[in-house]
């Protein structure tokens, strides 16, 4: 008993010192150009957030990294540039192997060392390019059968090959889920597009630590929810519609997920849906779901950031004021065309030199009506300086910074200006007062 037990420490043992031995692996590379690049940082992805992990200078265009010994496979943020969210790129680290790669921004990454990620990039590469010909195909108006049997058994056979050679791997858990579906025999471009959408999913594992744990479902999520739309030409509130039928049916996949990942896939969406001007999607994302989700995963203040967006965004009626004689929504001057509300104060230098001359391009003015704000302390100075702006309404909001207009309109500098229509909408948010005079001018 005695022989054995010792025998099992001294296994034990040098199990410890063998893992304690294992060598640290490296990521290392080009940039180009090289005076471009100046410092990588490196984060683990994790279902809906990342952590920090390491970060080293691009010097002459070249860096080296080493990983930390307790780093785990997975999928790893190359950020390279701010904001971080859009100057980066993936990679996955096995935890087995070097990796080496060169990168610009016209090619991206480009593999010259590490098997998982040359064998998904040359995956993606080239079942990308048999899909192109496949839409080729059809954009054409080809209909010979044997051709487009052809380019199905390519992708087919692309497929296979990938999966294959990626068996083992973790790049082969992205080769799966990616896999295409095409119907096994011609059918008409309408019928191609409902199967493609019907089948999006077909291969997707909303349960799969690793895809949870990388960009992919988020991707591949918002690439179907912005992109699986009817062939016919739609209005901009149709294909809104048609969009929130995408994320509705979404939903149904994601909901065994954490929140934390649904959230940060929701928010995705909100924000791709802000940059195409799709108020309604945006508006529907957050009622139903970013709005829970956020208490759930303390993001309060992102849910805070987007109701001022909301509240701010162009179109939307500009949040009330209350002036002397009653309220900026009642205001009625059948003349006014537009309206400049400036938010300023008296112990701004730059507003003491820039609002007198906001003043006189607008005194003679009788179709624009200034409504200056006064962020204040006190209404001391303020009192004087108003003295020479006789022509604007004016309004005073104590507590600076703090004060409730300061935070409704969300001011974080003066001078600050909204230029809103006949109707107290907001038309535009310029930067400064060159930038106001000149929307007004193309009025």
């Amino acid at each position: 008993m005695y022989i054995t037990m010792k025998k099992t420490l001294t296994t034990f043992f040098i199990i410890l010192l063998t893992l304690s031995l294992q060598a640290q692996h490296t990521i290392s590379g080009t940039f180009s150009p090289a005076e471009a690049y100046t410092w990588l940082i490196v984060y683990r992805l994790k279902p809906g957030t990342q952590v920090y992990v390491a970060d080293t200078s691009i010097k002459g265009g070249k860096f080296s990294l080493t990983m930390p010994k307790d780093a785990v496979s997975g999928t790893y943020r190359m950020v390279y540039a701010v904001p971080q969210e859009e100057f980066y790129f993936d990679i996955i680290y096995d935890g087995k192997e070097d990796i080496e790669l060169s990168f610009n921004s016209v090619d991206g990454a480009r593999y010259t060392k590490s098997k998982e990620n040359i064998i998904l990039s040359e995956y993606y590469i080239s079942i990308n390019d048999a899909k192109q010909k496949v839409i080729d195909f059809y954009v054409a108006e080809k209909k010979n059968k044997k051709t487009y049997s052809q380019l199905t058994k390519s992708l087919e056979s692309i497929q296979k090959n990938y999966e294959k050679e990626s068996n083992g791997l973790i790049s082969n858990h992205f080769v799966i889920a990616n896999k295409p579906s095409i119907p096994s025999k011609y059918s008409t471009i309408q019928d191609y597009i409902k199967h493609k959408k019907l089948n999006y999913f077909n291969y997707v594992d909303f349960k799969d630590n690793i895809l949870l744990s990388s960009g992919f479902l988020s991707d591949k999520v918002t690439n179907y929810v912005f992109t699986a739309l009817p062939l016919e030409e739609l209005t901009h509130v149709q294909t809104q519609a048609e969009v929130i039928k995408n994320i509705e049916k979404t939903n149904y996949y994601t909901l065994g997920c954490s929140n934390v990942f649904r959230f940060n896939v929701y928010y995705t969406l909100w924000s791709q849906a802000v940059a195409t001007d799709m108020n309604a999607v945006s508006d529907y994302v957050y009622t139903n779901f970013i709005k829970v989700l956020a208490k759930e995963t303390n993001n309060a203040e992102i849910a805070k950031s987007i109701e001022t967006h909301n509240r701010l965004r162009i179109g939307a009626p500009a949040p009330e004021i209350k002036l002397k004689d009653g309220t900026l929504s009642t205001l009625k001057n059948d003349s006014i065309q537009n309206y400049v509300l400036v938010f300023w104060s008296s112990t701004c230098s730059h507003c003491l030199k820039e609002i007198p001359k906001l003043h006189q391009t607008f005194k003679e003015n009788k179709t624009t009506q200034v409504i200056a704000i006064g962020l204040e302390d006190d209404d001391v100075l303020w009192k004087q300086e108003i003295k020479r702006l006789p022509n604007f309404i004016h309004v005073i909001s104590l507590e600076k910074w703090e004060s409730v207009y300061a935070k409704t309109y969300n001011i974080n500098s003066t001078p600050s200006y909204f230029v809103l229509d006949k109707n107290k909408n907001i038309l535009v948010k310029p930067e400064n007062y060159d930038d106001v005079v000149s929307f007004l001018a193309k009025k």
